[in-house]
């Protein structure tokens, strides 16, 4: 494991009841960077961030966490990490201040270290006016940012993110990415998973989609959408949509993709369409004219099916 590297998974895999989740996975996190694991329903991620964590034993390959071997030295690896998991898990029966203390009196923090990190995260949380209030009586957004600043009471090297801001309003999920933003600029790495892709497109450095067990592709957001996806998409939907498309007296087939009622158009075919669009104005039909995007990607590497495993 290289000196700048504080997570490895290498040719790691896993089994359960005789299915293969996980297969010749290799994953590296790097000092300093985020880094999203992106995948459908049943790729393997909670099964990738167990192993990262030392919670379960791969059947094959290696997993190394601070320069410690998983599951091993799980112990000593997790008094450096952070864990934001996807519920909440704040106890209730403390106040907002108390929930920090708490939690960091399990890292063995005690006294006025304990209290002045506690105070510095609750405004680094922006929860310093509701320091004595019950957690019962926070809004979602608030309890999640609780549970970023008690991620952070041991002060990690690395922050594992599940789903950080799953169920969230537009505002409170801004004001967690402000705050992941901040803390990727000093410095802390980060391990995220989640199903919006706008967030692993606004916080990572790098994003790894995972399906059927193995790393499919890993690469800057803005690269792998002009690898996979290009520079411009077209959705066409509507109730006039199908019968539009069927009508187009074209010379050539264009490449394309359809979910439901809705039509999609890349790049040159995108312009073409777009201006054809704009000139014939078609009745029932809605179309948007956008950059590539994650989803986009997503979509392409796993597919539109739905899976529920």
């Amino acid at each position: 494991m290289k000196a700048s590297t504080v997570l490895s998974l290498s040719d790691v895999g896993k089994t359960y009841s005789g299915r293969t989740v996980l297969s010749g996975l290799n994953f590296t996190l790097n000092a300093g960077e985020c880094v999203a694991l992106l995948g459908p329903n049943g790729a393997g991620k909670s099964t990738t961030i167990s192993l990262a964590l030392g919670l379960t034993e791969p059947d094959s390959g290696s997993v190394e966490l601070l320069g410690l071997g998983m599951p091993v030295a799980g112990h000593l690896a997790r008094r450096e990490i952070g864990v934001v998991p996807q519920y909440d898990a704040l106890d209730p029966d403390f106040s907002v201040f108390e929930n920090l203390l708490v939690f960091g009196r399990y890292f063995g923090i005690h006294g006025a270290e304990l209290r002045e990190r506690a105070e510095a995260l609750l405004d680094f949380a922006q929860l310093a006016s509701r320091r004595d209030d019950s957690v019962a009586a926070l809004s979602g957004g608030m309890r999640r940012r609780l549970m970023l600043a008690r991620a952070l009471i041991n002060k990690p090297k690395v922050l594992f993110l599940d789903e950080p801001t799953t169920g969230l309003d537009p505002q409170a999920k801004h004001v967690i990415w402000d705050r992941l933003v901040e803390l990727k600029r000093q410095g802390m790495a980060m391990f995220l998973t989640t199903h919006y892709m706008d967030e692993a497109q606004r916080l990572a450095d790098r994003v790894a989609v995972l399906d059927h067990g193995s790393i499919v592709v890993c690469d800057k957001p803005l690269a792998l959408i002009r690898q996979v996806v290009g520079y411009a998409v077209l959705e066409l939907w509507g109730a006039g949509a199908s019968a539009y498309v069927g009508q187009l007296a074209l010379a050539e087939a264009p490449p394309l993709e359809q979910r439901g009622e809705t039509y999609f158009f890349r790049n040159e075919w995108a312009d073409r369409m777009f201006a054809t669009l704009k000139e014939s104005s078609p009745a029932e039909v809605d179309y948007i004219y956008r950059p590539g995007n994650l989803e986009d990607v997503f979509f392409s590497l796993t597919g539109r099916a739905l899976r529920d495993d």
